[in-house]
C-alpha cells in the first residue's frame, strides 16, 4: 500500500506577551437546567435536527459551530478558565499517559435551569431540575441523606417522610381543602435526604461520603477533593495549585501501579478545588484482594504525601507552559473576558487556574512544597466513594486504615466534639458528622487516639470572595457595557448578567420555586426557537440561562445573544422584546399545563431509572449538590417531591416568580430594577458585508444601550395559545395505508423462507419489511419504559457529486431549519415532541445520514416516535427560506475558518491529503452558491431508499408492541429502490506521495503566540480494506500460515489453537478492535516520548478513523506546542511511527491496552 503522509504546522504570530489563560475546547455557556438525579439518557423531550459538519480529522458527526461564543459552564468536555484538568490515557511505561488541560467547566460547574429544547436543531443539553442535599444536623447513628442524583432534574423519592407529609400526599393533587396554614407548613417542610448516602469524618478532619451503586458492576469511583484552588493563591503564586495538581498526580508511583489493573485516573483544578479521582475495578483476576485499599493509598500519596522531585517539577513546568499556549483559543479568551467582567469586584476575575507564564517559569520545588503544606491536609479535604460496595463498615475501616494517621500530631490536646464541626464546615461540604447504621458503632469516628488532634481547620466559606449582588438597591453604580473586540472573532455576541446569592434547595417550597422557574424559562426558550426559526431571524441564537455556581459561589442569570455582525442591533431588540413580553404577560395556561406535564413525565421516567444511573453521574451530582448546599435526593425521592409540590403551583405564582428572574432585562434603566452585574459584547474587528467584503466593524457602549432601550420600547402582545396535535397520523389513515401497501415481513434473503431471525446470544431480532427496509430490534430492561430508535441511511457526504459539493450537509440543515412535516407547522411538531417526551436528532456524516429518536413508552411514546419518523420519510417539507438560512450558516462558517488555528490547519491538511476533495471539509462559498433547494432535496432524499436504509431499536417494549409499530409506520413507507434513486459514486483519491503539499505551514495573525501540528495519512476501513482494494486481514493471515513447521507431537494442540485463531480472525469486528489496540499503543508511546521524555508538548494524540462503507480511512497525529518547539515535536512524532518497525510491540504493551479495553467495556 502506498502510504502518503501529510503534516501541517500552524503558527500564530506573536504581537504581545502570551496571556496566561488558555483553552483548546469548545466555547462555554451557562446551562439553563434545574438539575436532578443523573440519568443515562438525554432527559427532555425534543425534536432536534442536527446537520453538522466540521472539518474533522476524527471520524464523527459534524458540528456546525456557527460562531457560537456562548458562556458554557456545565459541560464536562468544554474548556473553561475556571478549571484545569488532567486527562489520563493509558501508558505502557512507568510514566503515565496523561493529558492535562485547563478546563472552564469541570465538575464544579453549575447547577442550572435548562429549557425545553424541542426543535429541529441539534441540541444535546439535558433538561434537569437539580436539587442537592446539605444537612446541618449532627447525627451519630442514622444515615445522613444527601442526594445521589444526576445532573438533570428534580426527582424525588423518599420512604422516610413524616406521617404528616405522607397524609398530605394522599390528598388531591390540587390540594383544594388545604388551608393557607397547612400549605405553608407543608412547603416549609424539609426535603427528604438520600437514604443510601453515608457521611463520616475521621479524627484528623477528613470527611468522607460513601454511596453503594451497582452501575457499572464490580467498579467504583474514588474522588479526593482538596478544598484549595487558584482563588487561594497569593499574587506571586498564580498557577501554583494547578502545578501541584500536575506534579502530585503524575509523580505518584502508587497510582502508576494501578494502571495494569484496568483503573483510570484523572485530576482537575478550579477556583477553589483540586480533585484527584480514580475509576477502578473492585478487584482483579490476578489478585484475590480488594482494590479499594490500593486506590485509597494512591490518593493518600497524591493528595498528602507527594514527592516534589526536581525532575518531575521541570517536566510538568514544560507541559504547563505548552498547555498555556494550547488553551489560549479565541473561545477561551472570550470566556475569560466574561468572567473578568462578571466578577470584576473580586479575585475570581484575576485567578484563573492555569496561572501566569512568567511566574510558572520561576517556582522551584520549595516554593511549591510550601503552598502544599499550607493547604493540603485532611481537614481541608473530602473523600467521595461511589460504586459497587456491599459492606459500608468494611469501607469505613479501610478509609481509617489508610488516612487516620495522616496530618495528625501527637499533642495532648482535647478532641473537638461534633458540634465543633460547624466551625470547620466548608460552604461546599455539609456540616455533618457521620452516622452509619448497621454494624457501625458510635466509636467508629473516634478510633484515632484521643491524644491526637486535627492539625488544621478548613475555611468556613468557599470560595472566599465577596460579590456585588444584582439586587434592587444593593448597587447604585451601573457599569457601562464592556466591549471585547478581536480579529479572530467572526460573529457578534452579547451577554447580560445578573448575579444573586444561591438559594439553597432544602425545603418543598425551594423545590417548588425551582419548578416554577423551569416552566417559565422553558416557555421563553420555546417561543424564541419556534416563532423566529419559522422566518428569517436577525439572530443566530438567543438563550436565557439561570444557573447556580458552586465554583463561583453565586447564582447567575445570563441573556446571551449571538448574531451576524450586520444584524446585531435587530438581534438585541428581538431578545429584549421577547423577554419583556414574557415578563409582562407571563406564560399561558396552555404553556403551564404543557411544560408541567412534560416535567412530571420526565421525572417519572427518571425515577424508574434509579437503578441504572452510573456511579460517576451520581458522584458528580453529589459533589455539585454539596457545593451549592442543596439537599440531595435519589431519583424516586425527587419524583415524589416534585409531584407533591406540582399540585400547589398556580399560574399567577409561576408568572410572578418568573418575572423576578427577568427584571434586570425587562426593567432595564428603571430605578427599581436590579442592575446587571455586567454587560459584555464580544465582537469582530472586521465583518463581511455582501458586495463590500471585509469591512471594519465599529460599535460603542452607547449604541448597545440604545439597542436595548429600543427593544424595550417595541410594542408587545400577549402570546396566543397554540393547537398541539395529539397524533401526526390518525388510526384511520394508518388503516387506509395498510390496505394500500399491505406491509409484511419478508424473507431475510432469497435462499431462505425465514422472515425473522433471533440471535439468542445478543438478543437481537432481525427482519425485513416488504418495502425493503431492514429492521433490527432488541428488548432491553436497562432503561425502564424507555427506548431508542436509529435510522441509518447510507451515503452521507461521500455521495455528493462534483457539481453539488455540500448538497447533503446543507440539505440536512435545511430540514433542520424548516422543521415542518405534512400540514403541521414547526411549532406543532416541536410541541408534539414535548408532549410525548421525544428527543430526535438528525445528523450527516461522511458516509451516513442518521436520525435518532429517544422516547418513553408512557402514553404511546414509541408509536408517537414512529409517527414522526414516518412523516419525515413520507411528508417532509422543504422550504426556500429554510434553505437560504442553511446556506448562510455554512457561508458564515466557512468565512470563520481563517480565524481558527486548529480549523485552518485541519482544513488545509484534509484538502492536501484527499487531493482537494471538498466532501470531507466545509463547503466553499462557490459550491454553496451553485446549490439550489431542489439540488439539496434530491441529494438527501435520493439516499432515503428502502434497501439503503436500516432501522434499529432497543428498548423496554414487548415483541408485539414493536412489531405492530414497525408494520404500521415503517411498513407503510413507499417502497423505493436504488435503481430509481441511484446516487452517483465518485471515487475517493489520496494525493500521491511525495508532493509539494506534503508539508505545509499555516500562519495566522493573532495577538498571542500559539502553535499546533497535524500529521495524517491513509488507513484501512473498519474491516481492513484499503483504498487500493487490498484486504489487510487476509495478508496478515497469509503471513501467519507461512510460519515454521511444528513438531509432530505438538500438531494436535496447534491445530486447536489455529482453529481458535481462525474463528477470532473471522469475526467482523476483529480488525477494528485490533486497530483500536494499535492506536492505544501508539498513543502511549507518543506520550512517553514526545511529552514525558522530550518535553516538547502538553498534549499529543493518535487517532485512526475507520469507516464502515467507504474503502478507506485515515490516521491523524495532533500535537500542540510552542512555535519554537513545534517542528521538533513533529519530527519526534514521526520517529515514534517509524519506530513501530524497529521497536516491535512488546507483550506487556499489548496486555496493558487490552486491560484498558476490557475496562472500557465494563463501564
Amino acid at each position: 500500500m502506498a502510504v502518503a503522509s501529510s503534516s501541517t504546522v500552524s503558527n500564530l504570530t506573536q504581537r504581545r506577551p502570551l496571556l496566561s489563560l488558555k483553552d483548546s475546547g469548545a466555547p462555554n455557556r451557562r446551562l439553563n437546567s434545574l438539575r436532578l438525579p443523573p440519568r443515562s439518557c438525554t432527559p427532555l423531550a425534543r425534536f432536534n435536527v442536527d446537520s453538522r459538519f466540521v472539518v474533522s480529522l476524527r471520524r464523527h458527526s459534524h458540528d456546525d459551530g456557527i460562531g457560537r461564543y456562548k458562556f458554557r459552564r456545565n459541560k464536562d468536555n468544554a474548556r473553561r478558565p475556571g478549571a484545569s484538568k488532567i486527562v489520563e490515557r493509558g501508558n505502557e511505561t512507568s510514566g503515565t499517559r496523561n493529558c492535562i488541560s485547563c478546563c472552564l467547566n469541570q465538575k464544579r460547574g453549575r447547577s442550572s435551569i435548562k429549557r425545553f429544547t424541542p426543535r429541529f436543531i441539534f441540541d444535546k443539553s439535558a433538561l434537569r431540575l437539580s436539587k442537592n442535599e446539605h444537612d446541618d444536623k449532627v447525627v451519630k447513628h442514622a444515615p445522613i441523606v444527601c442526594a445521589t442524583v444526576g445532573p438533570d432534574e428534580p426527582h424525588a423519592a423518599n420512604t422516610a417522610w413524616s406521617d404528616g407529609i405522607l397524609e398530605k400526599q394522599d390528598l388531591d393533587i390540587s390540594y383544594p381543602e388545604f388551608g393557607r396554614a397547612e400549605l405553608e407548613a407543608f412547603l416549609s417542610s424539609e426535603l427528604p435526604s438520600h437514604p443510601k448516602l453515608y457521611r463520616g469524618q475521621l479524627k484528623n478532619g477528613l470527611r468522607y461520603l460513601i454511596l453503594p451503586n451497582k452501575v457499572p458492576p464490580n467498579r467504583f469511583e474514588a474522588h479526593m477533593e482538596v478544598h484549595v484552588g487558584s482563588i487561594d493563591e497569593e499574587d506571586d503564586e498564580q498557577g501554583i495549585a494547578h502545578m501541584i495538581e500536575h506534579v502530585a498526580f503524575l509523580g505518584s508511583k502508587k497510582r502508576e501501579k494501578l494502571l495494569g489493573t484496568g483503573a483510570r485516573s484523572n485530576a482537575y483544578t478550579d477556583f477553589h478545588h483540586t480533585v484527584f479521582h480514580i475509576h477502578s475495578p473492585t478487584s482483579t483476576k490476578d489478585s484475590d484482594g480488594d482494590l479499594l485499599p490500593s486506590v485509597l493509598d494512591a490518593l493518600n500519596e497524591i493528595a498528602f504525601h507527594p514527592k516534589f522531585l526536581a525532575s518531575r517539577v521541570e517536566k510538568e513546568r514544560r507541559a504547563i507552559l505548552s498547555e498555556l499556549q494550547m488553551m489560549n483559543t479565541i473561545e477561551y479568551r472570550v470566556d475569560c473576558q466574561l468572567l473578568q467582567h462578571l466578577h470584576s469586584e473580586n479575585k475570581l476575575s484575576r485567578r484563573f487556574p492555569i496561572g501566569l507564564e512568567e511566574q510558572i517559569k520561576k517556582w522551584d520545588a520549595d516554593k511549591i512544597r510550601k503552598f502544599h503544606e499550607r493547604w493540603y491536609f485532611p481537614a481541608n479535604a473530602t473523600l467521595y466513594i461511589v460504586g459497587d460496595i456491599d459492606n459500608i463498615a468494611k469501607t469505613v475501616n479501610q478509609i481509617e486504615a489508610v488516612f487516620s494517621e495522616t496530618g495528625v500530631e501527637n499533642e495532648a490536646v482535647s478532641t473537638p466534639n461534633p458540634s465543633a464541626f460547624g466551625a470547620m464546615a466548608s460552604f461546599l461540604v455539609p456540616k455533618i458528622s457521620v452516622g452509619l447504621t448497621g454494624s457501625l458503632s458510635n466509636e467508629r469516628s473516634n478510633s484515632v487516639d484521643q491524644s491526637k488532634i486535627i492539625k488544621k481547620e478548613r475555611h468556613a466559606i468557599r470560595p472566599p470572595v465577596k460579590h456585588n449582588w444584582s439586587l434592587p438597591g444593593s448597587n447604585v453604580y451601573t457599569n457601562p457595557p464592556q466591549i471585547f473586540q478581536h480579529e479572530l472573532l467572526q460573529n457578534f455576541s452579547i451577554n447580560m448578567f445578573c448575579k444573586i446569592p444561591v438559594n439553597k434547595v432544602r425545603t418543598f417550597s425551594d423545590l417548588r420555586n425551582v419548578l416554577m422557574k423551569r416552566i417559565f424559562l422553558s416557555a421563553l426558550h420555546f417561543r424564541i426557537n419556534t416563532r423566529y426559526k419559522s422566518s428569517n431571524p436577525p439572530f443566530t441564537s438567543i438563550e436565557l440561562d439561570h444557573s447556580d455556581s458552586g465554583r463561583e459561589g453565586c447564582t447567575v442569570t445570563t441573556l446571551t445573544v449571538t448574531a451576524e455582525p450586520k444584524n446585531w442591533q435587530s438581534a438585541i431588540k428581538v431578545a429584549v422584546q421577547e423577554v419583556r413580553r414574557l415578563k409582562e404577560f407571563g406564560v399561558t395556561k396552555g404553556e403551564l399545563t404543557r411544560y408541567m406535564d412534560a416535567l412530571l413525565k420526565d421525572s417519572e421516567h427518571l425515577a424508574a431509572m434509579i437503578d441504572n444511573v452510573s456511579s460517576v453521574d451520581n458522584l458528580d451530582f453529589i459533589m455539585e449538590s454539596d457545593a451549592l448546599g442543596h439537599t440531595v435526593m435519589d431519583q424516586r425521592q425527587g419524583h415524589e417531591s416534585l409531584v407533591a409540590v406540582a399540585g400547589t403551583v398556580t399560574l399567577e405564582e409561576v408568572n410572578s416568580i418568573g418575572a423576578e428572574v427577568l427584571e434586570f432585562i425587562s426593567d432595564y434603566g428603571k430605578p427599581t430594577a436590579p442592575l446587571p452585574a455586567a454587560i459584555v459584547a464580544c465582537v469582530p474587528k472586521k465583518a463581511h458585508i455582501d458586495g463590500l467584503g471585509e469591512t471594519e466593524f465599529k460599535i460603542t457602549a452607547s449604541e448597545i444601550i440604545t439597542a436595548i432601550e429600543a427593544g424595550l420600547d417595541e410594542p408587545i402582545e400577549a402570546e396566543p395559545e397554540l393547537e398541539v396535535p395529539k397524533e401526526l397520523i390518525s388510526s384511520s389513515q394508518i388503516a387506509e395505508l395498510r390496505m394500500q401497501q399491505k406491509p409484511s415481513f419478508i424473507p431475510l434473503n432469497p435462499e431462505t423462507s425465514v422472515t425473522k431471525f433471533h440471535d439468542k446470544e445478543t438478543g437481537i431480532t432481525q427482519c425485513r419489511l416488504s418495502n425493503g427496509i431492514p429492521v433490527n430490534y432488541k428488548i432491553s430492561k436497562s432503561e425502564n419504559k424507555a427506548g431508542v430508535m436509529r435510522l441509518i441511511v447510507g451515503g452521507g457526504r461521500a455521495a455528493e457529486s462534483p457539481d453539488s459539493q455540500g448538497a447533503v450537509v446543507v440539505g440536512v440543515r435545511t430540514l433542520s431549519e424548516g422543521g415542518r412535516v405534512g400540514s403541521f407547522s414547526r411549532e406543532q411538531v416541536e410541541l408534539f415532541c414535548v408532549n410525548h417526551l421525544i428527543n430526535c436528532s438528525l445528523e450527516s456524516t461522511e458516509e451516513f445520514i442518521a436520525m435518532e429518536f429517544r422516547f418513553t413508552l408512557r402514553d404511546n411514546g414509541m408509536r408517537a416516535a414512529f409517527q414522526l419518523l414516518h412523516m419525515v420519510l413520507e411528508h417532509s417539507v422543504w422550504l426556500e427560506d429554510a434553505f437560504d438560512r442553511a446556506k448562510q450558516l455554512y457561508m458564515s462558517y466557512y468565512r470563520s475558518i481563517p480565524k481558527s488555528l486548529e480549523r485552518s490547519t485541519a482544513h488545509k491538511l484534509m484538502l492536501a491529503m484527499l487531493n482537494g476533495d471538498e466532501r470531507f471539509v466545509e463547503p466553499s462559498p462557490k459550491s454553496l452558491q451553485n446549490l439550489t433547494l431542489q439540488t439539496v432535496k434530491n441529494a438527501v432524499m435520493n439516499q432515503f431508499v428502502g434497501n439503503n436504509m436500516e432501522v434499529s431499536l432497543v428498548g423496554d417494549f414487548s415483541e408485539e408492541e414493536v412489531e405492530s409499530s414497525i408494520l404500521d409506520y415503517l411498513g407503510t413507507v413507499t417502497a423505493t429502490t436504488n435503481s430509481e434513486r441511484a446516487p452517483p459514486s465518485v471515487p475517493i483519491v489520496f494525493r500521491t506521495s511525495p508532493s509539494e503539499l506534503q508539508f505545509q505551514q499555516v500562519f495566522l495573525k493573532d495577538t498571542d503566540e500559539r502553535a499546533c501540528a497535524y500529521i495524517s495519512g491513509p488507513a484501512p476501513n473498519r474491516w481492513g480494506v484499503t483504498v487500493d482494494g487490498l484486504e489487510l486481514l487476509e495478508t496478515v493471515s497469509h503471513i501467519s500460515r507461512t510460519d515454521a513447521t511444528t513438531p509432530v507431537n505438538d500438531a494436535f494442540d496447534n491445530d486447536i489453537e489455529k482453529g481458535l485463531q481462525r474463528k477470532l480472525r473471522s469475526h467482523p469486528l476483529f480488525f477494528g478492535i485490533t486497530m483500536g489496540l494499535l492506536a492505544e499503543i501508539i498513543n502511549s508511546r507518543l506520550f512517553t516520548s514526545v511529552r514525558d521524555s522530550l518535553g516538547l508538548t502538553y498534549d499529543v494524540s493518535f487517532e485512526v478513523s475507520l469507516f464502515d462503507r467507504l474503502k478507506l480511512g485515515w490516521y491523524v497525529i495532533s500535537v500542540t506546542s510552542t512555535p519554537g518547539k513545534v517542528y521538533k515535536a513533529v519530527d519526534a512524532c514521526k520517529n515514534v511511527l517509524r519506530g513501530l518497525h524497529s521497536n516491535k510491540i512488546a507483550q506487556r504493551e499489548l496486555d496493558r491496552v487490552k486491560c484498558k479495553t476490557y475496562s472500557s467495556y465494563e463501564t
